[in-house]
């Protein structure tokens, strides 16, 4: 199939890769749309694992405040000053801190759960499933799969990413980090929401207006 300037510019358009890039791909994919997305994807990937050993110390700090309700400070790194400064790194670290405000993360990954926590949970899904009568194999891999799930809602690196939930917020790093041809990656994180752990004074009005009367 003939490769078009068009099918190049569309391509560019919904994966953001270079225009060489992106005619290699559709060349490869016979003019597939979809497959060319799919080259694309895998050779981010590859692209990304070779500079992950690469030391990433520089970066950004950004914060995002949403309604003065809830406030986040995230920190990415990038392998050079060059990419810390960069309108490309500034939007990802934006993006990955309206996504903590959003998604609300507990851990950076599945590495930062604590052991005695995925006990607990085990415990929790045992006893929820010890009913259901299926053999201990069958059991077995439906408690890893919940504890996968528990673990990817948890944390961050692992969530669907709010802005396209059929990528996770660690294949979004993945992908830009192979366009700027650096190791990038969140290092750490923290959310704040107002009155977060206070606990608030209920009233009871009925029982305050039943009091009053001297009911």
């Amino acid at each position: 199939m003939a490769i078009t300037a068009q099918m190049v510019n569309d391509l560019r358009a919904r994966t953001g890769a270079g225009m060489m890039d992106c005619k290699k791909a559709l060349v490869e994919a016979d003019g597939h749309m979809e497959k060319a997305i799919e080259v694309l994807q895998k050779k981010s990937l590859a692209s990304a694992a070779k500079r992950a050993d690469k030391v990433a110390a520089e970066g950004q700090v950004m914060a995002y405040v949403h309604g003065g309700r809830i406030g986040v400070l995230v920190e990415i790194n990038s392998e050079t000053d060059f990419v810390g400064r960069s309108d490309e790194l500034t939007e990802l670290a934006k993006n990955v801190a309206m996504h903590i405000a959003a998604a609300n993360p507990t851990y950076l990954d599945a590495s930062q759960i604590p052991e005695a926590l995925v006990a607990k949970q085990r415990e929790i899904f045992e006893a929820q499933m010890a009913d259901s009568g299926k053999p201990a194999a069958i059991m077995g891999k439906i408690l890893d799969g919940k504890l996968a799930k528990w673990k990817g809602e948890i944390c961050l690196v692992d969530q669907a990413y709010v802005k396209d939930p059929d990528k996770t917020v660690g294949g979004y790093v993945t992908e830009v980090a192979s366009r700027i041809k650096e190791n990038i990656k969140i290092r750490r994180f923290v959310r704040f929401e107002l009155g977060e752990g206070i606990e608030r004074q209920t009233t009871d009005f009925a029982a305050e207006v039943a009091a009053q009367a001297g009911v």
